[in-house]
C-alpha cells in the first residue's frame, strides 16, 4: 500500500508532531544518561563508587570535609560525628553520620551527596555508603551510620585535582514514604483489611 504524499497544513503538523514525539523521547532519556555521565565523569561532584580500597596509597595527604543537612520537612537531626580527617591518597577512610529521629512514629528519609570542589567528584570513591539505601529510623531511634572511602591516587595526574588540598563531602537527607510493612505497622486497619482481603 502506497500512502499518499502529505501536502500543506498536513504535512506541516505531521512534522510538528514529530518533533514533539522525538523531544518527548529525549526528555524521558536524559535522566538515566546524565545519571550515568556524572557517575562516570564526576561531574557535578557526583562520586565514584568501587569493591575494595585502592592497591596504591601515596605519601600525601587530603582534608576531607563532612556536612550534613536535611531537607525542608525532614524531622530528623543529622550531622556527622567528627567534622573533618585527614587521610593519605588512596588510604580508606571510615567516617560516621550520626541520625536522630525525635518524633513518636518511624520516619524514612533517603540522602543525597555531593562532593566539592567538583572536580574532586570523580576521583572521590565511595566503597559503602549509608546513602545506597533507604534508612528507617524507629520513634527516639540514634544511628551512626558509616560511610567509607578513598581518594583515587590519580588525582594528582589532574591539572585540576592536583592542587586541591580539601575535598567536602555533603549528605542531605530527604523524607521519603515508609516501606509498605513499616507503613502496615502504623495503620492497623490497612493491615487487617490486606489479611481479610
Amino acid at each position: 500500500m502506497i500512502l499518499p504524499r502529505l501536502q500543506g497544513k498536513n504535512r506541516t503538523l505531521a512534522q510538528l508532531v514529530g518533533v514533539v514525539a522525538a523531544m518527548a523521547a529525549l526528555s524521558f532519556a536524559a535522566v538515566p544518561f546524565y545519571s550515568w555521565f556524572c557517575q562516570v565523569t564526576g561531574f557535578g561532584g557526583t562520586t565514584s563508587v568501587a569493591d575494595a580500597g585502592s592497591d596504591v596509597i601515596l605519601d600525601r595527604t587530603m582534608k576531607v570535609r563532612f556536612d550534613a543537612s536535611l531537607e525542608q520537612g525532614m524531622p530528623w537531626t543529622f550531622k556527622p560525628v567528627v567534622p573533618f580527617m585527614d587521610i593519605r591518597i588512596g588510604e580508606t577512610g571510615l567516617a560516621f553520620f550520626e541520625a536522630h529521629n525525635p518524633t513518636s512514629r518511624p520516619v524514612a528519609g533517603t540522602a543525597s551527596f555531593n562532593v566539592f570542589p567538583y572536580a574532586a567528584g570523580g576521583y572521590f570513591t565511595k566503597i559503602a555508603c549509608f546513602c545506597f539505601t533507604e534508612q528507617v529510623l524507629q520513634p527516639g531511634e540514634t544511628v551512626q551510620m558509616p560511610v567509607s572511602f578513598y581518594i583515587d591516587p590519580t588525582i594528582v595526574d589532574d591539572p585540576d585535582g592536583k592542587f586541591l588540598q580539601e575535598i567536602v563531602l555533603s549528605y542531605t537527607f530527604h523524607l521519603t514514604p515508609l516501606p509498605e510493612e513499616q507503613a502496615a505497622l502504623q495503620n492497623p486497619a490497612t493491615a487487617n483489611a490486606a489479611v481479610v482481603n
